[in-house]
């Protein structure tokens, strides 16, 4: 990460407008709007599109969020085209209505590309957070690769959290000037999130706030991690999430008799899975993992306590790219469900490694980490390449010092 230069606060006095739509990009503007609201220099103000109403909502509430402007764009059934011209006439009208001097957008989704565009055409600044990470690859993830190669050529700042992201942005001819390397507020949040609810909440009450029978959290989540944050005892919890468009059909089929092969075999494994809303992944979950005394099949989960079932792991199996740059703080390999990843240095680290979703891929893999204590020790030590806590200043810091000049 670059070491930037401690602007001068004293003189700033500007108006910032943080949009964000969907539950990871509430997780990671989190930080950067709460570091803004505790310096009066800063008039920062949190823009919710809601185009995912309900996990949206229980982010922000982990935070302490409420949004200054609500805009409750989410519809029943709602196309990729409408909701980006919602997107993109709604930001508009609180654009002229309260004529900021920046934008922060987060990430890849269809909010990001809107919102970004909105601000283009009235020629305000725009500031993309997470920029750079590119799989080359249009379909997979399918829109939101397209999204963030958009977006990017019309940001003033491109706030990349690796240096290989910078390189990605430099490789399209981003100036260098407009790309600064500052680590994953995800990092940020993670941290914040971890020490407030070890601090707050007892294993009982989480328990029960995930939903998770008593008997299995007693046989899986003991609550006892040793030194390198492992359980101790023989008993492996599993955490699964998925929710990729280009998953869905066959893909989730695999999936789902991946996890159910992986628990017939191994006695020992219970498995977590928070089941994405969507009726494409509540559908072959329900029918495939229901009913299983080791498989519990939960609802979506708030930050918090999805956090805390992160530290609980023995390993996750995942197709999130938050997930991915979470993990490894926490010591928790990771089994990634694509064939691709916008975020290769997890993989190149070891920490991360790409499975899609070959059940024969999948199991394999698995296998390695239950069996191997040396490989499971090596992947769940390594440091995160991600970042170490403080993007949120340093993106704050580049701010301040353009806005001031």
């Amino acid at each position: 990460m670059t070491d930037f230069p401690k602007a001068d606060y004293e003189h700033v006095s500007k108006k910032i407008l943080i949009i964000a739509g969907t539950r990871p990009e509430v997780i990671k503007l989190a930080p950067v709007y709460l570091a803004m609201k505790k310096a009066p220099f800063w008039e920062p103000l949190f823009v919710s599109t809601g185009q995912h109403r309900q996990m949206l909502d229980q982010a922000c509430a982990v935070f302490g969020i409420k949004p200054e402007i609500d805009l409750n764009l989410m519809q029943p059934g709602q196309t990729l085209p409408e909701l980006t011209s919602r997107v993109l006439l709604s930001v508009t009208r609180v654009l002229e209505e309260t004529k900021p001097d920046a934008i922060l957008v987060q990430g890849d989704t269809t909010t990001v590309l809107g919102s970004a565009i909105a601000a283009f055409y009235q020629k305000i600044s725009v500031g993309h957070v997470e920029a750079g990470l590119r799989t080359y690859n249009y379909q997979a993830p399918w829109p939101e690769e397209m999204n963030r190669r958009l977006t990017d050529p019309i940001s003033r700042w491109c706030f990349a959290p690796t240096e290989a992201s910078r390189q990605n942005l430099l490789a399209e001819r981003i100036p260098a000037e407009s790309v600064f390397v500052t680590g994953n507020t995800v990092i940020d949040a993670l941290l914040y999130v971890r020490d407030k609810t070890r601090a707050e909440k007892s294993r009982a009450e989480l328990v029960a706030e995930c939903g998770i029978d008593t008997a299995f959290a007693a046989q899986f989540i003991p609550g006892n991690l040793d030194a390198a944050g492992r359980p101790v005892g023989k008993q492996r919890l599993v955490l699964v999430t998925g929710h990729r468009r280009e998953s869905f059909g066959s893909g989730f089929e695999s999936i789902c008799q991946s996890i159910r092969q992986l628990v017939d075999r191994y006695p020992e494994v219970g498995v977590v899975y928070p089941v994405h809303l969507n009726p494409n992944v509540q559908e072959p979950v329900n029918r495939l993992l229901g009913n299983h005394p080791r498989i519990q099949l939960i609802k979506p989960q708030s930050y918090e306590p999805f956090v805390w079932l992160m530290g609980q792991a023995y390993f996750i199996l995942s197709d999130s790219g938050g997930v991915q740059e979470e993990a490894p703080s926490l010591g928790k390999p990771v089994l990634v469900m694509r064939e691709t990843t916008e975020r290769p240095e997890g993989v190149d680290a070891g920490t991360c490694r790409l499975v899609g979703t070959d059940p024969e891929r999948i199991l394999r893999e698995a296998a390695l980490l239950l069996e191997d204590e040396n490989a499971y020790s090596q992947r769940s030590q390594l440091k995160n390449p991600y970042g170490d806590g403080q993007a949120s200043e340093r993106i704050l810091q580049v701010l301040a010092e353009s806005l001031n000049h």
